[in-house]
């Protein structure tokens, strides 16, 4: 293909992306758009010089690919469990200890229809850990990068209270739309002030454990999240304002409602961000050290103009979908 029909595919995908953040309204998904970037872009500066290099050289891709496990839920109807696990389902407190952490325990226990019904992102981090190690195994560029971004929204949605619940945006307890609150305008608002430099990575001997700890965390900080926006809710009930965004007048919380929920949480949601930075550098880290400490200098794209391909043509399907499958709020 020639150089310039290269760059009018890249140029095409881009402004197909910023047309769609621009003209889909009420996007709340995750950590929130920009948070899975911070949070990935924060995950590089965690690993060791000799998987820096790297993982520094492609930084800008593996930072801008952090939401595209989001976008898929707009094309994949089985994309949206991959991101939560409704413990509150199974059980009321923690610790977790009625549902297995293996999935084969798991899965021989509720069958597959159930755990997909009510989440299963513990298990599909250990799955896109697998995979990864296999990629760098390989020393498949272009997998390297995919997988690294999609283990590490993974891994961030992993440590959000709102997604260890059925009552994952409120609905249940009158409190609609504190899912875009927690994840997205509080870290929208706060989050140039975070501190990101969370330390070195490590090596996880134990995955399995490791992930079903920091779930058992976002589970059990969960009661303060909805606990503290009703508070918050009795001291400032006008906590709304209407915003513009291209044709789109959409209705957001006001900045002191956001500044005194943020102060009740006492730092959750950095806490929580930073916490999604360590683990998803050491999880890269562990996927390498477990290939073998492969040598990752001078790999080059196999199959690139295949995917950006495919690349365009899959955002050209989300654009005209436009439509979250699954929990819209999610």
């Amino acid at each position: 293909m020639p150089t310039l029909g290269k760059k009018m595919i890249k140029i095409g995908i881009r402004l197909l992306i910023i047309s769609y953040w621009l003209f889909i309204p009420n996007y709340s998904a995750a950590w929130g758009f920009n948070a899975h970037k911070q949070i990935n872009n924060a995950a590089v500066f965690t690993l060791p010089p000799e998987l820096f290099k790297f993982y520094k050289a492609h930084i800008n891709e593996i930072t801008d690919k952090a939401v595209n496990a989001d976008m898929r839920r707009y094309t994949l109807a089985d994309e949206a469990c991959k991101h939560y696990l409704d413990a509150d389902h199974y059980e009321k407190i923690t610790p977790i200890d009625t549902i297995p952490h293996a999935w084969k325990d798991a899965l021989d226990k509720y069958g597959k229809d159930t755990l997909n019904a009510y989440g299963i992102v513990p298990w599909q981090i250990e799955l896109i850990k697998y995979q990864l190690t296999k990629a760098f195994e390989s020393k498949n560029l272009y997998l390297i990068i995919k997988l690294s971004a999609d283990l590490g929204h993974y891994a961030a949605d992993l440590h959000v209270p709102l997604h260890s619940t059925q009552n994952y945006n409120g609905q249940l307890t009158g409190q609609e739309g504190i899912h875009s609150l927690w994840e997205s305008r509080i870290f929208d608002l706060f989050y140039k002030d975070y501190d990101f430099a969370v330390g070195r990575a490590f090596y996880i001997e134990n995955t399995n454990e490791t992930i079903w700890n920091r779930f058992s965390q976002s589970f059990a900080a969960l009661d303060s999240v909805i606990v503290f926006e009703k508070l918050a809710t009795e001291k400032y009930p006008d906590k709304y304002v209407l915003q513009s965004l291209g044709r789109n007048t959409s209705k957001i919380y006001n900045e002191t409602f956001c500044n005194y929920y943020n102060q009740l949480l006492n730092g959750m949601i950095e806490r929580r961000a930073r916490a999604s930075a360590e683990l998803v550098g050491s999880l890269w880290y562990t996927c390498w050290v477990d290939a073998g400490q492969p040598n990752l200098s001078n790999l080059k794209y196999e199959t690139k103009e295949d995917e950006d391909e495919k690349e365009k043509n899959f955002f050209q399907t989300l654009i005209e979908k436009s439509k979250m499958i699954g929990r819209k709020d999610e």
